[in-house]
C-alpha cells in the first residue's frame, strides 16, 4: 500500500489558504479598476455595491499550490491534469468576462461544455461505476462521455448557483472539498488529495472577507471555477477510487449545491419559466425570507452540508452500525424542527 505523506497534504492546504488569503485584498483593487461590481437588484441580498470576480484569488490560491505539489506529485505532471488546467482556464476567463460583462446563460453554457470536453479527451471520465443494491460493475462505456459532461457541467452550475449570500458558495465548497480529502485519504489518492487539499484551502483563505457582512463577492469567477473544480476532482477521487456506491458517495459530497438546483429546475419548469432564468426561490432565499439572518442562514446550510458529507464519508467506510445511528440522529433533529415550528 502506498504511504500517506502527511507533510505533503498539510503543505499543500497551507499554501493554498495563505496565497488566497494574501491576495484577496489586491483582487478587490482589480475587481474595482475592471468596473467589474456587483450593484444591488431585486434578488440581492445586499444593499451596497460590492466588487466581484474575488474568486481570481482562490484561483491564484489553488494554483500557487499545484506549482508547488508539481515538484513532488508525479500525477500532476500528466495530461489529465494538464487537460484540468486548460478546462480550468477557460472557466476562469468566462467568469471573469461574466462578472465585468455579463454575457448571456447561453453562451456560458456553450463554454462550460467546452472545458469539460477537454477534460474527457484527456482522459478524466466517469468510465464506471457501482449502483446501490447491485453487486456487478456497471460498464459505463456507452454513455461514458455525455455522462461526465453533464456532471461537470452540472456540478459547475449548481456551485454558481448557491453563491447568493455572503459565505455561502465559498464555505460549502471548502466543506465539500474537506470531505473529498478525506475520502481521498482513505483511498490513498495522494494526487487526488492535495487537489481537493488546495481547494479547501483556497476557499478557507478567501472566506474571512467574504462571509458576512462581505467586502467581496467571489462572482462567477470563483463559483464556476470551484464548480468546475470540484466536479473534476470527484471524477478523479471518488469516482476512481470508490467503486461500490461511487455515484451515490460523490452526489452526497454535493448535495446541498446539486438538491438547490435540481428544485430550481423543477420549479421553474412547473411555472412554465426557462430553467436558466434566475429568480429568488433558492434554498437561501427561502430561509431568509422565512426570517433567519444572513449568517444563520449561512451557517444552517454549512451544517447541512457538512451532515451529507459525513454520510458519505461513513457509507465509504461501510460501517452499518454508524450509518443507523446517523440516520435516526437525522429523523429526531427533523421531528424537533418540525414540532418546533408548529409550536411557533
Amino acid at each position: 500500500m502506498e504511504q500517506q505523506n502527511w507533510f505533503l497534504y498539510i503543505a499543500a492546504f497551507a499554501s493554498a489558504f495563505g496565497v488566497a488569503l494574501l491576495t484577496t485584498p489586491y483582487v478587490k483593487t482589480i475587481a474595482e479598476k475592471w468596473g467589474a461590481i456587483d450593484y444591488p437588484k431585486r434578488r440581492s441580498l445586499h444593499k451596497e455595491p460590492v466588487p466581484r470576480m474575488g474568486g481570481l484569488a482562490i484561483v491564484f490560491g489553488f494554483f500557487a499550490s499545484m506549482a508547488l505539489m508539481a515538484l513532488f506529485v508525479y500525477e500532476i505532471q500528466t495530461v489529465p491534469f494538464l487537460g484540468f488546467v486548460i478546462g480550468a482556464v477557460i472557466i476562469i476567463i468566462l467568469g471573469v468576462l461574466d462578472d465585468i460583462y455579463q454575457l448571456k446563460s447561453r453562451t456560458k453554457l456553450a463554454v462550460q461544455i467546452i472545458a469539460a470536453l477537454v477534460i474527457v479527451f484527456t482522459g478524466t471520465r466517469i468510465s464506471f461505476a457501482y449502483l446501490p443494491f447491485d453487486f456487478l460493475a456497471n460498464d459505463l462505456n456507452a454513455v461514458s462521455i455525455p455522462l461526465t459532461i453533464i456532471w461537470i457541467v452540472g456540478v459547475t452550475n449548481a456551485v454558481n448557483l448557491i453563491d447568493g449570500v455572503d459565505g455561502l458558495a465559498a464555505g460549502v465548497s471548502s466543506i465539500c472539498a474537506t470531505c473529498l480529502v478525506i475520502l481521498c485519504i482513505m483511498a490513498v489518492n495522494p494526487s487526488a488529495v492535495v487537489l481537493t487539499a488546495a481547494l479547501a484551502g483556497s476557499c478557507l483563505g478567501f472566506l474571512p472577507r467574504n462571509f458576512s457582512p462581505s467586502e467581496i463577492i467571489m462572482g462567477d469567477t470563483g463559483a464556476l471555477f470551484l464548480g468546475f473544480a470540484l466536479a473534476t476532482t470527484s471524477i478523479m477521487g471518488v469516482f476512481k477510487s470508490y467503486a461500490l456506491f461511487s455515484i451515490v458517495i460523490a452526489v452526497l459530497v454535493l448535495a446541498l449545491p446539486i438538491f438547490d438546483t435540481l428544485y430550481a429546475m423543477i420549479r421553474r419548469l412547473v411555472r412554465g419559466k426557462p430553467i436558466m432564468q434566475a429568480d429568488r426561490g433558492h434554498l437561501h432565499h427561502r430561509l431568509i425570507d422565512s426570517g433567519l439572518s444572513h449568517r444563520s442562514t449561512v451557517i444552517l446550510l454549512y451544517g447541512l452540508s457538512a451532515l451529507c458529507g459525513i454520510v458519505a464519508i461513513l457509507i465509504a467506510l461501510r460501517d452499518i452500525r454508524a450509518i443507523s445511528v446517523l440516520v435516526v440522529l437525522v429523523v429526531v433533529m427533523c421531528l424537533m424542527v418540525a414540532v418546533y415550528r408548529k409550536r411557533m
